[in-house]
């Protein structure tokens, strides 16, 4: 049997779709956020089914069991429903289930929901086998559209769904497409059916139009540190080298490599520090105390929680703030919201910001386009604080302008200037490892979950996780730029 799913990731690579079938186990452990993703999908789709209200529900008790789905939506076809979620169809070994299908004056009508905020090539492909699968059952599809994000909609009270939602056909272009798809199930088929795996090698198809769940069996023959981590490098050239036998540093002509690249791969090859003592000295010299370390985190949710957001923007809800001063005295502030979906937090937010960032120093952020994104943001929403606001703005410096131009550049760094890479490169006895969360992805998905009540851990216990996690951020950034002192 082939599944939608499987359907697509056949498209993307045969090799993976074999190894799905076969060897299944040997599928890399998903991280923690996929599932976050998953829910989000989820809620997404259940939300569409107000679009078209009071129907019937054709889900299976399980999904190891889609045959009873095709059953039901057969009777409930039968029996004369008109709206029905998550119907299912087979046709020539090929089983898919659509969100919502709908009779109205003109026909059947078919919706694939999706949480994206856009239609691509990829969704395509999905609505032709769906329409495939559909249309060969007997039923005589008018149109097929994709439901997905509207990223311009602003909550104003409770969620507009039609607004929400924008329903665009793409029934010509899966007509366009049509005619390929048997053949493509044939071939997907015969795959399935080998007996070896197919040969396959590494390529951009890797991570398009997904990230494959098998790279760790199918790249087992790359380094850990090789040509693909060279930091700026286009996916084609990476894979141009490969294809050529450059895997290694000391196997690359460096030469079309521009300057930053050069520095990585010399600086790995003889393992060797640069440093610019001249540009490191005049940003230090520049900087104005007090000195603000300050770094924000940040939720977003295809379903705007808060009234004034719109579908995945960036909403703050933590900042962490060292206050360094110049005879060495170094002091912390912190906020973190109340994780409650009627408390929009930012308000609070930002009035307690500005009394903590005071009038005057540089607040020195990790990668200013963040920081100034989302202050700008606030302005938008609360231009009464307009004033206080760009006073901190006109104060934004970037510790991360060292690194990225490579005046500080160390072997331990790989390529990046994530503070993830400078920290243990410069403060090895500093690290994240030791912490709950490591990362800002997992802090902005928990409290996300924590907002909409999905959370099922101890609220307390991850609140101070949280905390923990961004003022690490902002202490990282002290003992950098101590590092940068020194030298």
């Amino acid at each position: 049997m082939l599944s939608k799913s499987t359907f697509i990731r056949g498209l993307q690579c045969e090799k993976s779709l074999y190894l799905y079938k076969h060897n299944y186990d040997l599928k890399d452990e998903a991280p923690p956020q996929l599932q976050a993703i998953f829910n989000q999908g989820t809620n997404v789709g259940i939300l569409a089914q107000y679009l078209f209200p009071n129907g019937v529900d054709a889900s299976p008790s399980s999904y190891l069991k889609m045959q009873e789905s095709v059953f039901k939506t057969l009777e409930f076809i039968k029996n004369g429903e008109e709206i029905i979620y998550e119907a299912t169809f087979q046709f020539n070994g090929v089983i898919a289930a659509l969100d919502i299908l709908v009779k109205d004056s003109i026909g059947w009508k078919a919706y694939e929901v999706k949480s994206s905020t856009s239609v691509s090539e990829t969704y395509i492909m999905d609505a032709a086998i769906q329409y495939y699968t559909i249309v060969n059952s007997g039923i005589d599809l008018k149109d097929i559209s994709i439901v997905h994000i509207n990223n311009q909609y602003v909550k104003d009270g409770d969620i507009d769904i039609p607004e929400l939602f924008t329903v665009e056909s793409v029934y010509d272009k899966v007509l366009e497409v049509l005619p390929s798809i048997p053949n493509k199930i044939t071939s997907f088929k015969n795959v399935i059916a080998q007996k070896e795996v197919p040969v396959k090698d590494i390529g951009a198809h890797c991570n398009s139009p997904y990230n494959c769940d098998f790279k760790g069996q199918c790249w087992k023959h790359i380094p850990d540190y090789s040509i693909f981590n060279i930091s700026r490098l286009s996916t084609d050239k990476k894979f141009k080298l490969y294809q050529n036998g450059v895997l290694n540093f000391d196997e690359l002509d460096i030469a079309p490599l521009n300057s930053n690249q050069q520095i990585q791969v010399i600086s790995e090859l003889e393992q060797k520090t640069f440093i610019d003592k001249t540009n490191i000295q005049n940003f230090v010299n520049n900087l104005e105390y007090p000195i603000y370390h300050l770094d924000f985190e940040t939720m977003t949710s295809a379903i705007p929680i808060y009234d004034r957001s719109r579908p995945y923007q960036q909403l703050v809800f933590q900042y962490s703030l060292h206050i360094e001063k110049e005879d060495g005295e170094v002091n912390h502030k912190e906020y973190l919201a109340e994780a409650k979906p009627n408390i929009d937090p930012r308000e609070d937010f930002v009035t307690q910001l500005i009394q903590d960032c005071g009038t005057f120093g540089d607040v020195l952020v990790y990668n200013i386009g963040f920081e100034r994104g989302k202050l700008n943001d606030l302005i938008g929403l609360y231009p009464v604080y307009s004033v206080e606001i760009n006073n901190i703005i006109s104060r934004l410096k970037d510790l991360m302008i060292p690194f990225q131009k490579k005046w500080y550049y160390t072997p331990e760094m790989k390529g990046s200037y994530s503070v993830k890479y400078v920290l243990p490169a410069l403060v090895p006895e500093l690290s994240y490892q030791n912490l709950e969360i490591k990362e800002g992805g997992t802090a902005s998905n928990t409290f996300t979950q924590m907002v909409i009540g999905d959370f099922k851990g101890d609220v307390k216990i991850m609140r101070e996780n949280l905390l923990e996690y961004c003022k690490m951020d902002t202490f990282a950034m002290v003992k950098i730029l101590e590092k940068l002192r020194q030298v």
